[in-house]
């Protein structure tokens, strides 16, 4: 049966806008390169942390005790010490049976909480990722001065906008495993609470999800006036 035109519509306006949110995370570290490591990007089952060969990494999975369950892909970027956020992404809402419930994009509205576990230099090499021949690679953004991977629990405020019928607002909790992480939370994963009727969807399920927090770039001191005017010895005098 084919595709209504409102549903394409509604599908390729949620990919475009996704797509559009995942470039401006991952292209983080040149706006926040002179910033302290108070700003993070991350991803929540997305990017290069999706593995075909590992269908468990994407989308990011959790479950209420019901069975139900919500599928979450998303990125963007926050300040932990405002707790500003700019983020958003796309939900599936199922039955235990599977059957799809609801689909929509949500977006992020409040940073409530960030609490590091510290950083983990070397999660992107376990991740798989060909840092040589990507834009995140050494040679082109080093580990000391650009984006360091970072475990962590994020708290957001988030509104679920569905393809019909009316928005929601939850709670999202995004958990990276990474550094030093409480035994309490040392599965990855998202957790969700739907505010109005307080329904928790507490089981992690599946799913990739990881903070990279922005270094201060370093810079050489600029030169004053007199070391500028300071010949070179191997020059010639100028005529």
């Amino acid at each position: 049966m084919p595709r209504p035109k409102s549903c394409r519509s509604f599908v390729i306006f949620i990919q475009w806008g996704f797509a559009l949110t995942l470039g401006f995370a991952l292209g983080a570290s040149m706006l926040f390169a002179q910033e302290p490591s108070r700003n993070y990007a991350f991803l929540v089952a997305s990017g290069f942390l999706c593995d075909p060969d590992h269908a468990e990494a994407c989308p990011a999975v959790a479950k209420d005790a019901s069975g139900n369950t919500f599928e979450m892909s998303g990125a963007g970027m926050f300040d932990a010490q405002s707790k500003s956020v700019k983020a958003a992404g796309t939900y599936t809402h199922k039955s235990p049976n599977g059957n799809v419930l609801e689909i929509g994009v949500w977006i992020a509205s409040e940073l409530l909480s960030f609490d590091s576990y510290g950083t983990a230099p070397g999660a992107l090499r376990q991740q798989g990722v060909a840092l040589g021949a990507q834009p995140l690679g050494p040679k082109r953004l080093p580990m000391s001065s650009g984006p360091m991977p970072t475990g962590g629990l994020a708290v957001f405020r988030i509104g679920l906008l569905p393809m019909s019928g009316p928005s929601k607002v939850a709670v999202l909790q995004v958990n990276c495993a990474l550094g030093d992480v409480p035994r309490e939370r040392s599965v990855e994963g998202i957790r969700l609470t739907l505010e109005k009727n307080s329904t928790d969807f507490s089981e992690e399920v599946s799913g990739r999800v990881m903070f990279l927090a922005m270094r201060p770039e370093v810079r050489a001191p600029a030169k004053t006036p007199q070391q500028e005017a300071v010949p070179n010895p191997a020059e010639p005098p100028s005529s």
